[in-house]
């Protein structure tokens, strides 16, 4: 029995260690995939924003935000030195493979973030935003649902199996938060209304970054799991894992066809966007099927080409369609467990979401409206214009393909 204990043991820590690392290369994801879908004059921006967010949020969970979302404290909040206070005898695995695996969570809910806020805010507001999101909103809010306060009640019956709403959802909240009070890009939309397209720098790279989110959701939502150490869990892993990448196929192909009748061409930038809203779609609920998980993605790729043009009308800039992607899509993954498990209501998924998304959203207003107030969230119209890049990190990402 005890040599059974030590098998379990390793196995369910080697869970945690390995998804977080395929979760952790989500971060090379969004950087090449937001740099892609960016202008080649901010690049040197973006990218310098996506591998600091990721330190930074790895040092502010360590610190302070896991404490507060798994100490026990109260219904709001918990508290308690956590990482030295629990042993991993009591967890049962390695408490520093828990911390690791949920900690690549907290860096990737502040990636999407990034992308919406991108090509006009400066960077060190941004990352102090990264610091208080890590430290205090997001660990919050998760001790709600996974830190198990349930909010006093309130969130009772809440489901989200791997963060449809507990991580996308909350960095949709907080960047949609962020680009109301930033504004859009200049020239973004005409004085009449009428969008103007601003095409992103490389495509090749979005669509790399794109394989590499495809990639690092495996573990994103097979390491949701939390077990490995027996015949029920690997073939619950398996199953998880198969659905996700079906609700990403789906979500995919999705776009693909509904651009072709609509636009008349195949948008790749919808494809790929597709893809993620198909993945961010099955992330609630990956554990309840093939035929559920398509059925989720197809909804996400549906989503995603209305919900675009539909921000653009509302003159809401997001270059890289992150809203789209991680907090419309994000609420519909969470409200279809609600409709596919049955036991799972859609009012106490639409109550979670609601609370979550109020809490998040007026959290990240508040914080967003205080750091312009003292340092400014954007760039001069000057330096807007000849590409954050040279003003705020003094590099360019193409030299050799400077203009003249």
């Amino acid at each position: 029995m005890e040599n059974f204990q030590d098998v379990k043991y390793i196995l369910d820590g080697f869970l945690f260690v390995f998804a977080g690392i395929l979760v952790m290369w989500m971060a090379a994801g969004f950087a090449m995939l937001e740099a892609g879908l960016t202008r080649s004059k901010n690049n040197v921006v973006v990218l310098t924003k996506n591998i600091s967010l990721f330190a930074l949020a790895c040092i502010m969970y360590y610190f302070v935000g896991y404490n507060f979302m798994y100490g026990e404290g109260n219904a709001f909040i918990g508290a308690g030195a956590m990482l030295s206070g629990v042993t991993s005898e009591d967890l049962g695995y390695p408490v520093m493979a828990d911390f690791f695996f949920q900690v690549v969570f907290v860096a990737t809910a502040a990636s999407v973030i990034s992308g919406s806020v991108a090509e006009r805010m400066k960077i060190w507001p941004f990352l102090i935003f990264t610091v208080i999101l890590s430290a205090f909103i997001y660990p919050i809010q998760g001790h709600w649902s996974w830190g198990g306060s349930e909010l006093g009640g309130l969130m009772s019956g809440f489901s989200d199996f791997a963060g449809s709403t507990v991580v996308h959802s909350v960095g949709g909240w907080a960047a949609l938060a962020g680009v109301l009070i930033i504004g859009a890009r200049k020239g973004k939309y005409g004085p009449d209304g009428k969008v103007r397209p601003i095409p992103g720098s490389n495509l090749t790279l979005a669509t790399l970054g794109t394989f590499i989110l495809w990639m690092g959701w495996f573990g994103f939502n097979g390491g949701s799991q939390l077990a490995l150490g027996s015949k029920e869990d690997i073939d619950a892993i398996a199953s998880v894992i198969a659905s996700t990448n079906m609700g990403a196929a789906a979500g995919a192909i999705t776009a693909a066809i509904l651009t072709q009748l609509i636009y008349k061409k195949v948008d790749l930038t919808m494809v790929l966007n597709g893809a993620l809203a198909g993945l961010v779609s099955v992330t609630a609920g990956p554990d309840l099927g093939m035929n559920i998980a398509f059925i989720e993605g197809i909804v996400g790729g549906l989503l995603i080409v209305l919900s675009i043009p539909f921000f653009d009308k509302l003159r809401i800039d997001d270059p890289v369609g992150a809203l789209s992607v991680h907090l419309v899509a994000g609420i519909w993954g969470t409200l279809a467990v609600g409709i596919f498990n049955p036991e799972v209501t859609v009012i106490d998924q639409l109550k979670g979401i609601v609370i979550v998304g109020a809490f998040v959203f007026i959290a990240s207003f508040i914080i967003w409206k205080i750091l312009d107030m003292i340092m400014g969230l954007r760039v001069d119209e000057e330096t807007e214009v000849n590409g954050l890049d040279i003003a705020e990190t003094g590099l360019e990402c193409y030299p050799e393909f400077k203009r003249a």
